[in-house]
């Protein structure tokens, strides 16, 4: 029988029902950056019974300072199979599928196909979360994406809306101009911040994967990031009720 112990305190919060639920639901995690990494961990402690990541990166010395799998001596090993480890050392029996490879429009129909109970878009780049929604939406999935959390400082910001409901973020105005031409106006939850981003920050990259630019980022914004998409996971799957 499984050691269920260690979700104690998970339950006296959720109840044991909803850690049923939790256990017999299936996330798909897109990206394991500094969002992503913090929300595939957050999602395994919470007791997640199966889930699929995916991110086709390896470590680089600049992903330290934000990245949960970014250590002096991960330099250059995969994203992926690096999160699997950690994963796989706070809860054994997780269910884990690791894709360890960029998903083209192709290979993400393919993905897609499959039965899952939520999607995070914790990718960083427009065409590929373009890619990503459009095709969950059209296969049913449930969906919380990221905005941008680069070049800022203040996490009491972040807020929790319908896509259609962002403002101020740079990334949720370009996403939202991009959807709609195909026919995407609304219809998932995006994580974002009011906070402008400090456009002295910037930096130009050589536009490999997609990415032209890149804000600089603090320790804790992409974490608090990606802790606030697995905290939308969480409180949906188990029909989380405020106390009032």
């Amino acid at each position: 029988m499984e050691d269920k112990h260690w979700m104690q305190r998970s339950q006296l919060l959720v109840g044991e029902q909803g850690i049923d639920k939790l256990q017999k639901s299936h996330i798909l995690v897109v990206g394991l950056g500094g969002v992503g990494s913090y929300a595939a961990e957050a999602l395994c402690r919470s007791g997640i019974g199966e889930m699929t990541i995916v991110d086709g990166d390896v470590v680089d010395p600049t992903n330290r300072n934000r990245q949960l799998q970014a250590l002096a001596t991960t330099h250059g090993m995969s994203k992926a199979k690096l999160m699997e480890e950690r994963l796989l050392q706070i809860n054994p029996s997780v269910k884990l599928h690791v894709i360890s490879e960029f998903q083209d429009p192709e290979k993400m129909i393919l993905l897609l196909q499959q039965k899952f109970d939520y999607v995070v878009d914790a990718i960083d780049s427009i065409t590929p979360k373009i890619h990503l929604i459009k095709t969950a939406k059209e296969m049913g999935h449930r969906i919380v994406s990221s905005m941008g959390a680069g070049g800022k400082m203040d996490p009491t910001k972040l807020q929790v809306v319908d896509i259609s409901k962002t403002y101020i973020c740079p990334m949720a105005y370009y996403l939202r101009k991009r959807l709609r031409y195909v026919g995407i106006y609304k219809g998932f939850k995006a994580v974002f911040s009011t906070e402008l981003p400090n456009k002295d920050s910037i930096m130009r990259t050589d536009g490999s994967n997609f990415k032209k630019s890149a804000y600089g980022t603090s320790s804790y914004i992409p974490a608090a990031f990606g802790l606030t998409c697995a905290s939308v996971v969480i409180r949906d799957i188990v029909e989380w009720k405020e106390i009032k």
